[in-house]
């Protein structure tokens, strides 16, 4: 099923997209390479959800687990909400336990809930989260982020589950899924609380954002764009509200395989949820700015001595993010490639991702 890539073994070579598709990824204004997932610019103001008591997960309700939804507030006092799962067989004792979140631009009734409740159903405390300003967490205005947020709520998370009576705080590790793969690398590099940390299917938001595919945005293309986000934010101080990008993932045709796979993802039965920004709603068009200025990986050898997991599809596009990562990263580490699958594969395809080797991989490292 897998190819598992250890120290000392040289990642395969890969051809680049062809010239088409590379010219289309381009950054042109804000372009599709600010999330992987993007058209261009839109008007949306929706507001922070109470939160539902329902089942309005994407994914089924498992027997075996025990969900409760919850709130917490990050370092920034913005109140997050929560999923939580605990495994129905806990009785009193404490367990180790994951903080799970995204992909970028998703909410936790999609991809990190779907990790979080199987995980659980594997004997781990899991808490899957809306970080800042989207879905039902907290923050004003809605669908805005920043690197520097989005890694303290992860951290916030760990603050949560470190309190919680049915957690062993000392065996605490994370998920990060798509953009959030990233987060998750920047969170542990100076959150030591954690154990262990796991990229699925990651990109590096920062780097995207700045580089666009593949780094192929030129310093002119790049300049262009800052000049035109810098004079947004005039325009978004005069209005007294920020302007948004236009709705995500909606296809006009002629799209790259890989954002068709995203519209598969959101906007069908298979993943849409109302509330995600990925599903028909939009970021504002000002929210590139900190990461084009902020890389998030910078200190990923710090996360040395802990073990890191990569795991990405052999066909994803995105495949060379958690390539570059890990040869950056210090022991222990490991790179798994999925045979045959894509970027999207791994958010939901249960065939696909490897929840054996997540098992083993935290059952290892958070062991008593």
């Amino acid at each position: 099923m897998t190819e598992s890539i250890k120290p000392g073994n040289a990642v395969e070579n890969r051809e680049l997209p062809d010239t088409g598709r590379r010219n289309l990824l381009k950054l042109t204004g804000v372009g599709v390479a600010a999330i992987g997932a993007a058209s261009f610019f839109n008007s949306s103001k929706a507001k922070a959800q109470n939160m539902t008591q329902e089942w309005d997960k994407v994914f089924p309700q498992s027997e075996n687990v025990d969900h409760e939804k919850v709130t917490f507030k990050n370092r920034y006092g913005i109140t997050l909400s929560g999923d939580l799962y605990l495994p129905k067989d806990r009785a009193h004792n404490r367990l180790p336990a994951i903080v799970v979140s995204g992909p970028f631009g998703a909410v936790k009734e999609q991809s990190s809930g779907l990790y979080a409740q199987t995980m659980a159903e594997r004997g781990f405390v899991t808490l899957a989260f809306d970080p800042s300003y989207t879905g039902e967490s907290g923050g004003e205005p809605r669908n805005v982020a920043s690197p520097d947020t989005s890694t303290e709520d992860f951290m916030a998370g760990v603050d949560y589950l470190g309190l919680h009576n049915s957690v062993d705080r000392e065996r605490i590790g994370v998920i990060g899924i798509c953009g959030w793969g990233g987060m998750a690398l920047s969170a542990v590099a100076v959150d030591k609380r954690v154990k262990a940390v796991v990229a699925s299917t990651m990109y590096d938001m920062t780097r995207v954002m700045s580089k666009g595919y593949n780094d192929s945005v030129t310093l002119e293309q790049r300049t262009q764009t800052l000049e035109q986000l810098s004079r947004q934010r005039w325009e978004d101080a005069a209005n007294g509200s920020p302007a948004y990008q236009p709705p995500y993932n909606e296809l006009k045709g002629g799209e790259a395989q890989f954002l068709v796979d995203y519209h598969d993802y959101y906007m069908t039965p298979r993943g849409y949820h109302k509330r995600a920004v990925n599903s028909g709603n939009a970021w504002t068009q000002t929210t590139p700015l900190p990461f084009m200025n902020l890389p998030i990986l910078t200190y990923i050898a710090e996360i040395s001595p802990r073990p890191v997991l990569f795991i990405h599809g052999e066909n994803a596009h995105s495949r060379y993010f958690s390539e570059t990562a890990y040869a950056a990263a210090r022991e222990p580490k490991e790179l798994m490639i999925i045979p045959g699958a894509s970027h999207v594969d791994l958010y939901d395809q249960m065939d696909k991702i490897p929840f054996d080797k997540l098992t083993s991989f935290f059952n290892q490292h958070l062991a008593a």
